[in-house]
């Protein structure tokens, strides 16, 4: 959906300092790094039941919504991320300052809620790095905070499948003290057959004044997401025969996943003195989840295999401490920052078989049963030098500690022990400098190395069908250059391109994917290179136009074989150097045109996609689509609160089309359709007290 201020140089925000940059008072304008900012002040006209609804039209990003809420939503960078099968990974998020990336690199964000958020940040590129383990871009949502007086937003709204989304966020405070709360829940019967889920979210947020120079803000959070129906990809005739259609195997073992997941925040932000600021972030909660996999039953005949059904109960917990000091370095000015950031996340992981007796997609006997740990210690600074009128550096180094161990307790003669360790560590340094020819013009270079070790996920099915964790993975090391420029003007008209190339040694690629289970393996070098653009352009008082392009050019630059088909542990399919790498697209494009007179709003969207190859060898692959979606919006002024009523029309012209892929998947079951023509109504109610 078209957002006002999605843009990084939007006349209202270019001036902000934004979060992502690791800077307190140098803007994203002033720094050589590509990032964008999307203004969520004055609400969506949409459902806001998913961060993906936002992410449209950001150069670089391709936000895939699966109509799979046993899934969370596919989210990549710059190509980085796409081969996910699940969750959010390669990638950095966080909410409300609060990693929602675990130090493994897995992330989520199922349990955000837009309808409480202020804006959205993204960065891409070689500056992402400094965030350690899995940046290959960095979401960053920050919350709405308190403000003198009460204000509170209602927000309801209805679409296809019986698609209902309610909630309601009120915020306050005072001269020492804010806060803000927030109460959402969304349900779906599904696009798809077996598709239906619900979701409950439960935000709030407590800020503190101590004295005159420090603050405390509580972040607390609460999700829950019980029996989410998975209906798996489908093959190529599946999904010719009937988009809407599960998979068999779907109904068979009845697919579905629940999640709940608690956490809790602090951030303490204290002014030692004018120049000197310090920072401490820590966190803790537990997530379980619990899924049922379409695992035939004879697969689990195999005493080393561990069932059908995965149970995770895991606690995590982290702490951030950073201190910046402004000063002068040869009479110019400069910003530094040094910190540490240590991070744990521990697992019970049990499997279970999903059958018992001739009952299936129920929990049947013990198959597994592991204690994972991984951990992480980073050291970390960053300086940021203006040395010339029209000359700035911003240099920074991470160095970052990673270890995985397992201690495994099912233990049979026909099952050895698995138990292990793996440490990864590795340094990651970037660089990037800005000449500024005028004004309202910046051009600038960048550098960095970046890393991407395996997660939990990815090494918990080992490629040769054994037993125990894949231990001899190693982690994804890039090296990434990117050339930009920043344009804006008076009148709020901004203009951002990039050129960006990523070399990645070691890359990790899927070695199969059966009944829902992955394993991974490391391929040699792999490129990701490309361009990306975006504009911003006022036409007159009541109108404006914005558009993004994206093109994303990502090999494999070292051939390597492979498993194909259902079964397979012995890699015999030859991928040849030069192949593209499965679920990147090489083109993306969107546009829009707003208008804006008094009290109403429409919006003319354009958005399109290209194909996107489905497995390591290219034999398969998604077509790309267009789509044109609309949107028409009217607000009431009622006493001291405004009522907004609004319809969207998301794929006006009914074009069917995939909107994400399982990459090799081992049935052959990649595909995963999208919405035709759906019709959503809502309002929202803002009402505030001054």
């Amino acid at each position: 959906m078209a957002t006002p201020g999605a843009d990084a140089s939007a006349e209202r925000l270019d001036r902000i300092v934004v979060e992502s940059t690791g800077l307190e008072r140098a803007p994203a304008f002033e720094v050589p790094a590509s990032v964008t900012v999307v203004d969520l002040r004055a609400g969506n006209d949409d459902a806001n039941a998913s961060v993906s609804e936002a992410l449209d039209g950001i150069p670089g990003v391709l936000a895939r919504e699966r109509q799979n809420y046993a899934q969370d939503t596919q989210l990549s960078i710059r190509g980085f991320g796409a081969r996910s099968t699940f969750g959010v990974r390669g990638l950095r998020l966080y909410a409300d300052g609060i990693p929602a990336t675990m130090p493994d690199g897995q992330g989520q964000i199922s349990h955000v809620s837009l309808l409480d958020a202020d804006r959205i940040e993204v960065m891409r590129g070689p500056f992402s790095a400094l965030y350690g383990n899995s940046s290959g871009g960095v979401v960053r949502i920050i919350g709405v905070d308190g403000l003198d007086g009460t204000d509170m937003r209602a927000q309801a709204t209805f679409g296809r499948d019986d698609g209902r989304t309610v909630g309601a966020r009120l915020r306050g405070g005072g001269e020492f003290v804010d806060y803000a709360v927030l109460a959402q829940r969304f349900a779906t019967d599904g696009y798809r057959d077996h598709g239906a889920a619900r979701r409950t979210l439960g935000n709030a947020r407590l800020q503190v004044a101590i004295g005159d120079a420090a603050t405390l803000r509580l972040v607390a959070n609460a999700f829950d997401a019980p029996d989410a129906q998975d209906p798996l990809g489908l093959t190529r005739a599946q999904l010719q025969a009937d988009p809407r259609q599960a998979a068999p195997a779907a109904t068979q073992f009845d697919t579905r996943k629940s999640v709940d997941q608690t956490q809790l925040g602090l951030v303490y932000e204290h002014a030692v003195s004018a120049d000197q600021t310090l920072r401490a972030m820590a966190y803790a909660g537990r997530r379980g989840v619990e899924q049922f996999l379409a695992l035939p039953v004879a697969a689990q005949a195999n005493p080393l295999n561990s069932g059908g059904v995965i149970d995770l109960a895991g606690r995590y917990g982290g702490t951030d401490w950073r201190w910046s000091w402004h000063t002068e370095l040869a009479r110019r000015p400069l910003e530094l920052s040094v910190g540490l950031a240590a991070d744990r996340q521990r697992q019970a992981r049990s499997g279970y078989e999903n059958f018992v007796g001739d009952r299936l997609g129920v929990r049947g006997g013990l198959r597994r049963d592991e204690r994972n740990e991984v951990g992480n210690v980073d050291r970390y600074a960053q300086a940021f030098w203006q040395f010339a009128d029209r000359w700035s550096l911003l240099a920074g180094a991470r160095h970052s500690a990673v270890r995985f161990e397992s201690r495994d307790r099912y233990v049979t003669a026909a099952n050895p022990d698995d138990s292990g360790r793996v440490d990864y560590r590795e340094t990651t340094p970037v660089a990037g400098l800005m000449f500024s020819p005028t004004q309202d013009l910046r051009w600038y270079v960048s550098a960095g190395r970046g890393f991407e070790t395996p997660t939990f996920n990815e090494i918990a099915y080992r490629a040769d069908g054994g037993a125990g964790l894949a231990f001899d993975l190693r982690p994804a090391v890039s090296r990434t250059v990117e050339v930009g420029a920043k344009w804006r003007s008076d009148n709020g008209a901004t203009v951002n391109a990039a050129l960006f190339r990523a070399d990645t040694d070691d890359e990790l690629a899927v070695a199969r994917n059966v009944g829902g289970r992955s394993s991974f393996r490391n391929v040699g070098a792999a490129r990701r290179a490309g361009i990306e653009a975006a504009l911003r352009v006022p036409l007159g008082e009541a109108w404006h136009l914005g558009a993004a392009y994206t093109r994303t050019d990502a090999t494999f630059r070292d051939g390597f074989a492979l498993c194909s088909g259902a079964g397979c542990t012995t890699p015999e399919t030859v991928v040849a150097a030069g192949t593209r790498i499965p679920g990147v697209a090489r083109d993306q494009m969107s546009a829009h045109v707003q208008w804006e007179a008094r009290d109403w709003t429409a919006v003319l969207e354009l958005e399109a996609v290209g194909d996107v190859t489905v497995n390591d060898t290219g034999s398969e692959r998604a077509a790309g689509y267009a789509l044109l979606h609309l949107e028409l919006a009217r607000q009431w002024r009622v006493g001291d609160g405004t009522l907004r009523g609004f319809v969207r029309v998301d794929n006006a012209l009914d074009r069917g089309h995939i909107g994400s892929v399982i990459v090799n998947e081992g049935n052959g079951r990649f595909f995963e359709p999208a919405l035709g023509r759906g019709v959503l109504v809502g309002a929202r109610w803002d009402w505030s007290a001054r």
